[in-house]
């Protein structure tokens, strides 16, 4: 089937690899990498549903979780912003989501 045909049938569309998209996986390289501080913008980038990633309160918990581990202050007050809005399933989701992300920081160490 050509590629046109799969696209339309999946009705995928292909990756902003220009803009938004990269902004997101280089920030995702850089906390795979250790840089802290990144944590932080990808919890404002997930609680705001910018630089193109939809808005997932999970997520920004996780993030600003992961931030406010590392003493990032602001971090704190955002985690617990986003905490208001969120369910306790989904505030343990995200913990979850966040001693995954140390588990696998620590196994690539």
């Amino acid at each position: 089937m050509e590629l046109a045909k799969i696209e339309t049938f999946a009705k995928i569309e292909p990756a902003d690899v220009s803009g938004a998209d990269m902004l997101v996986a280089r920030c995702l390289a850089a906390a795979a990498e250790g840089d802290t501080n990144v944590y932080y913008d990808l919890g404002v980038a997930y609680s705001t549903g910018s630089h193109g990633v939809d808005c997932d309160l999970v997520e920004a918990h996780k993030w600003f979780n992961l931030a406010a581990a590392q003493g990032h202050e602001a971090a704190c007050w955002c985690r617990a912003d986003v905490s208001d809005e969120m369910t306790a399933r989904e505030i343990a989701e995200a913990q979850r989501r966040a001693r995954e992300w140390l588990r696998g920081e620590a196994d690539a160490a």
